[in-house]
């Protein structure tokens, strides 16, 4: 890094300079709204000095340095400019409001929409859905433009400006973001930034010999050096490929690919493709996005001898990204996708970087916790794992559009007295159904015969028992698997952070084996849980003889007593010492209120003993906000098998 010094005298020289370009450049525009440019100005000057030291951190070693200097800002300046007025709007309230996520008001719910709606313009009759539901926060799925057949679910994007055209256009989305805003409910998109598909235009280019465009991408003559980086690279698909490089024939070059072959890794070494990908995050902002999922972004820089994830310069660049986004769409906010160790998982979390992330461990520990009864490696987990910055949150899930993988640490593990290597095999085993007793109907997910590792696709209802228990038609055991699924969805509500629904599971979607009957998608199990949408299951939600109805009834009713707790809002989540193997308990403090949430995994009754309970429930007792069941003072916090209870307790 430069010496302090002379970032202080020459970062201000710099900027004085750019802005004097600028302002001849843009003077009509200027000219046309002195005001909105007094904002931008006063913004950049406010995070000049950040941006600069962040981007000399990357590139200030290239001879060029200043003149992409000089074009990110340009970028920045032209965006602001074009950013429609209500966007411009809502960046001035979030700025004054910039803990509005962390609201007890705040749920999330996340889609395909070919696969709810067709269409993107047909997501406008479903709005009355979402805000029935309660849904201040929509995730719709990859849906740019993607290569025909294969095309990892979205994640491989060949225009970052188009919609994929089975679904809808760009000018949809825009409209679908505004109706969205105006209910309340603010639009999250993937940002995958890592790599492009080898049909991007970039790509395109690339693979014609223009050498500006190679330079995009990771390209080597030889397999010289790409052995040298294999020795340290895992497979992150190993039954599909081995390796992270991939023979391109017509340029007669190896092309680095993590994840697929048809993906290639950008090269965020070179600034030109840092300032590509800034003119599209800054574009996908300006159509109205205000949380961008970051994919894959522990991935983004290459380092020889490493195993090239969580390299410091990713942190930099996501950095870089957040400045930008202060600067010129500063209600915009960045989710971090790092299924990585816990310790890397936090390690992109702060308010300067992503100010949200998804909460891997807990998803994967609350699976444990089902199939062993025990909450011991949870509690441990949680309780010194779970505490993020302030101005930050997770984001709380049980399913998503991805496959399970046991995400927790290995040192933890063994302080619970639990072999971790068995252990996964074990979970495997049990939500694969190969496990005696299971109540899981889950299939394998990429297994890997060099490490045994290997993760689980399925939907929440199939792998908490459901589709097992419609299969014998045994009413004990649909009602446990009812249970479970109620269990697991009220931590996801309760616990610190935002819940984030995974739409289907909250009318209790099962399994969708047809997957296996196209070609496209046999290979790749996680389409047992992409499922379309069958409406008609709606229809029954008005049924009360249905266990849709059962379902989606009490994720409403949970999610409308979430948001009239006030200790439910920010990210603070305290784990309690229940006093039983079997029961989950934590607090939530906030608005002056406190509640205890004590969760039972077992299908047995248990108990939380009061000498556990009294430093926390004090002595007036408890009230069950779920069931209104009152639990004194003195007495033992009873909980039949896979109940919980959110008990107020008093003031903070």
């Amino acid at each position: 890094m430069a010496d302090p010094q002379w970032i202080v005298i020459h970062a201000p020289v710099a900027l004085e300079r750019i802005l004097d370009r600028l302002k001849k450049e843009l003077s009509v525009d200027i000219d046309a709204n002195t005001a909105i440019w007094d904002l931008f100005e006063r913004r950049l000057t406010h995070h000049w000095e950040r941006l600069f030291v962040l981007l000399h951190q990357l590139y200030g070693w290239q001879y060029d340095f200043f003149y992409h200097l000089e074009q990110i800002v340009r970028t920045a300046a032209k965006s602001w400019l074009a950013r429609p007025d209500d966007l411009k709007s809502l960046d001035g309230y979030r700025e004054w409001q910039a803990d509005w996520f962390q609201s007890e008001a705040t749920v999330g719910g996340v889609l395909y929409v070919d696969l709810f709606s067709d269409k993107l313009a047909k997501l406008h009759e479903h709005i009355v859905y979402f805000k029935q539901l309660g849904l201040t926060y929509l995730h719709l799925m990859p849906l740019f433009a993607v290569p025909h057949g294969d095309n990892d679910g979205g994640y491989a994007v060949s225009d970052y400006r188009a919609i994929n055209p089975d679904i809808g256009n760009m000018v949809e989305l825009n409209q679908l973001a505004g109706a969205l805003r105006n209910e309340g409910i603010d639009l999250v998109l993937d940002f995958v930034f890592n790599h492009t598909s080898d049909e991007h235009h970039w790509a395109q280019r690339a693979q014609a010999g223009d050498r500006h465009y190679q330079a995009f991408y990771h390209l080597f003559d030889d397999r010289g050096l790409p052995d040298q980086y294999q020795r340290h690279l895992r497979d992150i698909f190993p039954t599909v490929r081995r390796g992270s490089f991939t023979w391109h024939d017509g340029m007669g070059k190896w092309v680095w690919t993590t994840f697929n072959s048809y993906q290639w890794d950008l090269n965020y070494a070179n600034p030109e493709v840092f300032r590509a990908m800034a003119e599209e995050m800054l574009f996908l902002a300006n159509q109205g996005v205000t949380v961008l999922r970051l994919d894959a972004v522990a991935f983004i820089w290459k380092r020889l001898g490493t195993d090239c994830e969580n390299q410091p310069e990713a942190h930099l660049i996501v950095q870089a990204f957040n400045t930008l986004a202060r600067i010129a769409a500063p209600c915009l906010l960045f989710k971090s996708e790092a299924i990585v160790h816990p310790d890397h998982v936090i390690s992109y979390v702060r308010p300067d970087e992503c100010q949200l992330s998804y909460n891997p461990t807990l998803m994967a520990l609350l699976w444990e916790s089902l199939a062993t009864r025990e909450v011991n490696l949870l509690a441990h987990a949680m309780r010194h794992r779970s505490r993020l910055p302030e101005g930050c949150a997770w984001v709380n899930y049980l399913r998503c559009h991805d496959d399970i993988g046991w995400t927790f640490d290995d040192d933890d593990a063994r302080r619970m007295g639990i072999d971790p290597v068995g252990h996964r095999r074990f979970l495997n085993d049990f939500y694969t159904g190969r496990f005696p007793g299971s109540f899981a109907k889950g299939l394998p997910f990429q297994f890997n015969p060099a490490n045994g590792d290997l993760r689980v696709s399925g939907t929440l209802a199939s792998l908490a028992g459901l589709e097992q228990a419609l299969e014998q038609e045994d009413p004990q055991l649909i009602e446990w698997a009812v249970r479970r699924i109620n269990l697991m969805r009220s931590i996801m509500l309760s616990a610190g952070g935002i819940p984030l629904i995974y739409l289907g599971d909250e009318w209790g979607m099962l399994n969708d084996y047809t997957f296996l009957s196209d070609p496209a998608k046999a290979a790749d199990s996680r389409w047992v849980h992409r499922s379309k949408r069958k409406w008609e299951a709606r229809d029954d939600l008005t049924d009360a003889d249905t266990l849709q109805w059962r379902f989606f009834n009490e994720m409403v009713r949970l999610i409308g007593i979430r948001k009239q707790l006030p200790a439910f809002s920010n990210g603070g989540m305290t784990v309690v010492d229940s006093g039983n193997p079997h029961l989950f308990a934590y607090l939530r403090q906030g608005g002056g209120r406190r509640v205890l949430v004590v969760n039972n995994f077992s299908e047995h009754p248990q108990v939380m003993p009061w000498d556990y309970a009294s430093g926390h429930v004090g002595g007036n007792g408890g009230v069950d906000l779920v069931t209104s069941e009152r639990f004194p003072a003195g007495k033992d916090i009873a909980l039949d098998g896979y109940r919980f209870a959110w008990l107020h307790i008093g003031e903070a």
